[in-house]
């Protein structure tokens, strides 16, 4: 695990004159139009009119690829006719969401789709993935067999979105949630890559090159299915990446730049959250039952401590000048979100149906009352606790999965937040989250936050106090030359705004003066119950979350939001 296998895969973007390393032909000013994709031509023009061809170019070879991938997504928001320097109103319709749900079609549900969808409209989510378990009787029978009753829930219940998608064992690595967008050929598509690419199925597990190469051919066959038309869209997202330590660097770099329009991102905090509520009133194990250690297919250069949750977070994402840092430091979009990981329900008393043949039928039979309430359970239902917030511009299940894919994403636990805006601004223009905002070198920017506190009390009862946002800062270094680094060192806390009740819609506001190079921002919050210094130090994190104590963390007695990054490009 801790070599950097390297494979070659087309980006699906990449121009015939693009080189490994090189600038992308739509900035490249040698290679002329009549040589270029009619998508190419078009994001190549928005650059002209915007005055940044050459700016473009110059920005890609300070901050390689990454800054490539930001410039061109701006342009092709601008071909869909969304303005690249944001949302000029400042408002989507933000979606709160669940990517990571588990029903009787699972080897270790118990719940009916039904069941799930339900609860997650009276939780209050707008749109959801039913995400069963990749194993032979899924693959065989499961992936078709759940259909009709996804296709139900979305006839019966018009106010959710509804994705059918599966959890994928990824080769050589951990779980990841894979969805599509629904459509005639949803479930062909589903069952083929199953079938052709899941760890379990074909018996690649492994940690091995072999192996490796075949999680990127997984990809591959997404970007494939969505290019030949047979489904609208695709997305995966890596789930609980550093539960069992096989998630490596290299390997995620792996899949984001094999089709970083499909590899977007992974579970910034794990589902599984009542796992740590202590015994006997809880399972007594860790948030997201990350109580686990190294083993043999375990990436060696990891930490002990990434073998916990912080805050309820992974150790990917709670870290300052982390993992995800260092992702974001090179100018590759990757983005995090929340779910639930719902599979058996804290203090339900629902038991799997009498006379269940999983291994014959590829399901359990539906559920029925167990007589009481099983306080071993480390789940909650979607929506209950975790929420992936989308900024959406239409409800609709493409601009859901746009959204995701843009980055438009903030996360809440415990419902500490009802709403969140933030804005990046500079002269002439103006991102939102995931956006990436192009300005004068020497020019002030300014980043806005306005909080929505909660107006009600959550699912555990109390209203909840937001009692600190955090500003983090990083510089963008550009591409690594070890693939499996998984820390960066510009990257730090660099404003606290302490925060009360009276607060409520107001604009906090924090100002880089006189920009001289490309930075990302993101920002995080807390109601203070718990903070320890972070992992690299008091001076790049001062107060970030504390490690959660195995067997005793209570999660509502320490709740946090993070939101992904928006960057600034000079020129």
């Amino acid at each position: 695990m801790g070599h950097d296998h390297q494979h070659s895969h087309q980006h699906p973007h990449t121009h015939p004159h693009e080189p490994a390393g090189e600038i992308p032909a739509v900035l490249d000013a040698a290679i002329p139009d009549s040589e270029l994709s009619p998508g190419e031509v078009s994001r190549r023009g928005f650059l002209r009119r915007a005055g940044l061809l050459g700016a473009g170019a110059a920005a890609a070879g300070v901050v390689g690829g990454g800054a490539a991938d930001l410039l061109a997504g701006s342009a092709s928001a601008q071909a869909k006719g969304v303005d690249p320097r944001g949302d000029r109103t400042g408002r989507y319709a933000w979606l709160a969401g669940d990517h990571h749900i588990h029903t009787q079609f699972s080897p270790d549900g118990v719940y009916r789709v039904a069941d799930q969808v339900r609860h997650a409209s009276a939780y209050g989510l707008d749109w959801m993935v039913i995400t069963d378990h990749g194993t032979e009787q899924h693959a065989k029978v499961g992936v078709e067999k759940v259909n009709p009753d996804i296709r139900r829930a979305r006839d019966l219940h018009r106010d959710m979105l509804v994705f059918q998608g599966l959890e994928w064992n990824i080769p050589a690595a951990e779980h990841g949630t894979v969805f599509v967008h629904p459509g005639s050929n949803e479930v062909a598509v589903l069952k083929e890559f199953e079938n052709s690419f899941d760890g379990t199925v074909t018996k690649t597990t492994a940690s091995t090159p072999a192996n490796e190469a075949l999680a990127i051919a997984g990809v591959n066959f997404l970007a494939d299915a969505v290019r030949r038309k047979r489904i609208p869209d695709a997305l995966f997202l890596a789930n609980h990446p550093s539960r069992k330590g096989i998630d490596s660097p290299h390997e995620i770099r792996g899949w984001r730049d094999a089709q970083p329009h499909i590899a977007v991102g992974m579970e910034g905090a794990p589902g599984h959250q009542a796992a740590g509520i202590k015994a006997p009133l809880g399972p007594g194990s860790g948030r997201g039952y990350y109580d686990s250690k190294p083993g043999p297919d375990s990436f060696p250069g990891y930490p002990l401590e990434s073998y916990v949750t912080w805050g309820g977070f992974d150790w990917m994402t709670a870290t300052v000048g982390g993992l995800w840092d260092s992702l974001l430091a090179e100018g590759k979009p990757w983005w995090i979100t929340a779910n639930s990981d719902s599979h058996t329900v804290y203090a339900d008393s629902a038991t799997r149906g009498p006379g269940s043949d999983f291994a014959g039928n590829g399901y359990y039979n539906d559920p029925v009352y167990g007589g009481g309430v099983n306080l071993g359970n480390g789940d909650f239902w979607p929506g209950y606790y975790s929420r992936t917030h989308v900024g959406a511009a239409t409800r609709s299940y493409a601009a859901v999965m746009a959204g995701i894919r843009d980055g438009r994403v903030w996360v809440d636990h415990g419902r500490l937040l009802d709403d969140l805006d933030v804005w990046l601004r500079a002269a002439g223009g103006q991102v939102t989250l995931g956006g990436t905002l192009l300005v004068r070198r020497g020019d002030d920017v300014e980043l806005r936050i306005r909080v929505g506190l909660p107006a009600e009390a959550n699912w555990a009862g109390f209203v909840p106090q937001l009692a600190r946002i955090d500003v983090i800062v990083g510089d963008v270094t550009g591409p690594v030359s070890d693939r499996d680094v998984f820390t960066t060192p510009n990257t730090r806390v660099v404003k606290s705004f302490e925060v009360t009740a009276a607060d409520n819609h107001r604009e906090f506001v924090f100002r880089l003066p006189k920009l001289d190079g490309p930075k990302y921002l993101r920002i995080r919050g807390t109601d203070g119950r718990r903070s320890a210094p972070g992992l690299l130090g008091a001076a790049v994190d001062p107060h970030g979350p504390a490690a959660d104590v195995l067997g005793d963390a209570d999660p509502w007695q320490d709740l946090w939001f993070y939101s992904n990054p928006m960057w600034v490009l000079t020129r």
